[in-house]
């Protein structure tokens, strides 16, 4: 049995790369960065009522290094509003920028505006869903990343991964336009690994596909 084999069998992480795995740091600089419109909104509430959303984070390897709407209470004043969607990302609160911050400090600021009653949101449309294409000429090629149950776990700086979009946390939903919601550890692993040329991905943070497919619940702020 090969190391590989015996990898997927105890389901750990497998690897589509050679190199030492490196965090990589969301690169806030890149050019892509420039084509994202902020946008200002602003949320009435009633002074004591909570903002009524859940907040993951982006995930490694995303172009800006905040956190994302993954869920809205229903009737709250996120949902109300109709100026907020699921998926944006929150850039600041009430002019304090979240960029970098912790996912526990980004909630702590949130959780000090229910006293509030108007709430100022610097945010960026984005769809829950991440569109990803890695270009990959042969297999000689490495993917660059590691999976595990569905789920990017990590990420080489400067692979084709991480150029392609790749983001540590995201969970898989699609490769090449076939779902792999409910596919097996092994089949993905050897999707991925025989994949070349333009590999098409559709990917969303782990925490966001646990919430909106109900295997956890909200826990609203």
């Amino acid at each position: 049995m090969s190391e590989a084999d015996e990898v997927i069998k105890h389901d750990s992480p497998v690897s589509f790369h050679q190199s030492p795995l490196v965090p990589t740091a969301c690169g806030a600089t890149k050019t892509l960065f420039f084509h994202y419109k902020p946008r200002t909104v602003f949320i009435e509430k009633v002074k004591g009522e909570i903002l009524g959303v859940v907040i993951v984070e982006s995930g490694w390897g995303s172009i800006l290094p905040t956190v994302i709407i993954a869920n809205m209470m229903h009737a709250g004043p996120a949902e109300r509003s109709g100026k907020v969607n699921i998926g944006d990302q929150i850039m600041s609160v009430n002019g304090t920028s979240l960029i970098g911050l912790p996912l526990s400090t980004c909630q702590s600021i949130i959780k000090g505006l229910k006293d509030q009653s108007q709430i100022k949101l610097n945010i960026v449309r984005c769809p829950p869903v991440t569109t990803v294409l890695i270009r990959r000429p042969d297999v000689r090629y490495q993917l660059g990343f590691s999976v595990q149950n569905g789920i990017i776990c990590s990420l080489m700086r400067g692979g084709i991964a991480e150029r392609g979009g790749v983001r540590v946390g995201h969970r898989i939903i699609e490769i090449n336009s076939q779902s792999v919601v409910a596919t097996p550890h092994e089949t993905i692993v050897q999707i991925l690994s025989k994949a070349v040329g333009q590999i098409h991905m559709k990917t969303m943070p782990a925490a966001m596909y646990r919430l909106l497919t109900a295997q956890e619940q909200p826990l609203y702020i």
